[in-house]
């Protein structure tokens, strides 16, 4: 999630949270699931209270992040990055 966060922490829009909004308001539309109505909470709120959730590393934000509405932030050659990076650890 850091690479998330320190994407849209770069981008003065913050468009990221934009994108995110968007995909979650679209899964609630075909999906009932408590963590989406949850994140359609927390991404109301401001960038500050975002992260927090998503530097969280309490069961309850763990099991809230998998159902992330923050896919698509990263690009491809990005997560490859990162999964290299992992690889080599």
């Amino acid at each position: 999630m850091t690479a998330v966060i320190e994407k849209i922490d770069e981008d003065p829009q913050k468009k990221g949270i934009d994108r995110a909004r968007s995909v979650c308001a679209r899964w609630l539309k075909t999906h009932d699931n408590p963590y989406l109505k949850q994140w359609n909470n927390i991404l109301s709120g401001d960038w500050t209270e975002i992260k927090k959730v998503l530097l969280d590393d309490s069961e309850e934000a763990t099991a809230l992040r998998q159902c992330n509405p923050f896919c698509g932030i990263l690009s491809p050659k990005e997560r490859w990055a990162i999964y290299r990076e992992y690889r080599n650890r």
